[in-house]
């Protein structure tokens, strides 16, 4: 799934214009191209992988950082280039494949919803993600106390107020994207939003 998911995003990647590949995502701070530089630590061999880790003092916000720093004004085609090497994952998916097919749908729809291009996610990735949402993401803080069920795919999960709509909108909110906020009801949907702040 996670080969399969990278495949896809490799080939939508291709097919942006300069313009795309510099609108802003649905990651705070962060163009189209910076969630790409971003996803190109799937192909980081894992001792370099170590070492930046300990250079960014365990740091994960400041390991990103740094590589979208690296990137940020590298020309597009290399960058390109570089993402085709992580079509088949990495290290990260041999040994966490929840998690890597968690960061890579995740960011395939932060790069594809604020370019209006919609897609159907595959049934099987989406029960995948609700049924183990990637806990570096800290989805308990924000499913707390919630009904949710996706209209799309059979998954329902926890009790209190509802929040109903199709699975890659619950995907996004629990992953703390508010954009996807607006696809779904429920009395539960006011509660989510103050926890997305």
């Amino acid at each position: 799934m996670v080969a399969r998911e990278r495949a896809e995003l490799a080939d939508l990647l291709g097919t942006l214009t300069d313009e795309q590949w510099n609108t802003e995502s649905l990651c705070g701070g962060w163009r189209v191209r910076d969630v790409a530089a971003h996803l190109l630590y799937e192909v980081t061999p894992p001792l370099t992988y170590a070492l930046e880790t300990l250079r960014a003092g365990g740091s994960f916000d400041r390991i990103n950082a740094r590589y979208v720093e690296s990137w940020r004004d590298r020309p597009i085609d290399e960058l390109l280039a570089a993402f085709e090497t992580t079509r088949r994952g990495g290290f990260p998916t041999r040994v966490a494949p929840r998690i890597a097919l968690a960061d890579t749908l995740i960011h395939h729809q932060d790069i594809r919803r604020p370019l209006g291009l919609a897609r159907t996610v595959p049934a099987p990735r989406l029960l995948t993600l609700l049924r183990h949402p990637d806990p570096f993401l800290r989805p308990g803080a924000r499913m707390r106390g919630l009904r949710f069920a996706a209209t799309d795919v059979d998954w329902k999960h926890g009790s209190g107020p509802s929040v109903e709509g199709p699975g890659e909108a619950i995907v996004l909110v629990v992953a703390g994207r508010p954009a996807a906020l607006a696809d779904l009801q429920g009395t539960g949907v006011d509660i989510l939003r103050g926890r997305l702040g």
